[in-house]
């Protein structure tokens, strides 16, 4: 597992207390994070989590199926695509 990266702002915090917001973190989010910014104020925290990033293909329905890419399409399925009237969003 990659090492979390904790910053501190606001006073000393002791690494069973840094271990407990990283596993609050990865409870929270069910994902590595990248960082951990806690800003102590008083008897406050603000905590701020920073999460890996999660790949993310997009799947659209063309011509009746449902895609993430058209790889496999031959050339009159990616014809009726091309010629299909696009909206914009």
């Amino acid at each position: 597992m990659r090492e979390v990266e904790f910053i501190s702002n606001g006073g000393n915090i002791d690494e069973k207390e840094k271990q407990a917001y990283i596993n609050r973190g990865i409870e929270k989010y069910g994902r590595a994070l990248e960082r951990v910014e806690v800003k102590l104020d008083g008897d406050y925290a603000d905590i701020s989590y920073h999460t890996s990033k999660v790949p993310f293909e997009r799947i659209r329905r063309i011509t009746g199926y449902l895609v993430g890419t058209m790889d496999k399409w031959n050339n009159a399925k990616r014809s009726e695509e091309h010629d299909r009237v696009k909206h914009s969003v």
